[in-house]
């Protein structure tokens, strides 16, 4: 050990170390491949800048942008049978679920969390939108939902299929009580949740180039032996052909959404007609 060991090999290492740099600070559009800064995309609110890619959004992040001044209030949900099946593939479901968990750290209120399991519906699914539509009767509210998710948790089997019809009685709860039903499907929205609740909206929005669908578009192709036409199950798509209202990009959700909730709360009192005595 001498000077040179202690002393220069040291300064060198430090001058020509790599930085450590954060693996966060970019992201790929899914689309065009067009690589993002962090900062860009959220001033963008997650849509790319060069070819207008609707990207995920956190359901954090996509309250903050729906609520003014992104201030909201979560209501606590009644607790569910974590593992009715107590179901095994190559891990534990428990498992996956505290997993997830610790990864997400957030609650649902109306909107999924995609990368919360694939924004599957399970039972908690179902008592998580009855607990919203309670609220919404209870406080003479409309009721938004924000969908993203794959349909139908294996884990609990037949389970989360009951979700379809408890989810659709959440919903009628609002209906009944002459209360707004919107939802805005975002991307993906597909399965057991696209079949129920999804589809049930008195006004149905989409993000542009939004998945919509039940069965995923190879599965259909390889059932039915038949190219599939150009843009089928995107939002656009189903905008053409009536499964859908509008077509709102992101920068524009907001305003749309406090126009039409507006209109549907506080109608124009209805004409005054005139008999006419001729």
């Amino acid at each position: 050990m001498n000077w040179l060991t202690n002393f220069v090999l040291p300064k060198i290492r430090a001058v020509v170390a790599k930085k450590d740099v954060p693996d966060n600070l970019w992201h790929k559009c899914p689309n065009c491949g067009q690589m993002l800064f962090h900062r860009d995309l959220e001033a963008s609110l997650y849509v790319c800048g060069s070819c207008g890619h609707h990207l995920r959004l956190p359901p954090d992040r996509r309250l903050a942008m729906l609520f003014d001044d992104g201030r909201y209030t979560s209501i606590e949900l009644p607790k569910t049978v974590v593992d009715p099946l107590k179901f095994r593939d190559r891990r534990r479901y428990t498992d996956r679920l505290k997993e997830a968990q610790a990864k997400s750290g957030a609650t649902v209120i109306a909107a999924f969390d995609f990368d919360f399991m694939g924004g599957s519906m399970g039972i908690a699914v179902g008592e998580g939108l009855l607990a919203a539509a309670r609220l919404a009767v209870l406080q003479e509210a409309a009721l938004l939902v924000v969908p993203a998710s794959g349909g139908a948790r294996m884990q609990e089997g037949i389970l989360s299929l009951m979700q379809m019809s408890r989810t659709t009685l959440a919903v009628e709860m609002v209906k009944e009580k002459g209360l707004p039903y919107l939802v805005l499907l975002t991307d993906p929205t597909t399965g057991g949740v696209s079949a129920s609740f999804a589809m049930l909206g008195d006004i149905t929005l989409a993000e542009p180039g939004a998945v919509v669908g039940f069965a995923g578009a190879r599965v259909i192709e390889e059932t039915m032996r038949e190219k599939l036409p150009e843009g089928f199950q995107r939002a656009e798509y189903l905008l053409e052909h009536g499964m859908v209202d509008m077509v709102v990009p992101r920068r524009e959700l907001r305003d749309m959404l406090a126009r039409l909730l507006t209109l549907l709360r506080r109608p124009d009192p209805p004409a005054q007609v005139v008999p006419f005595r001729g």
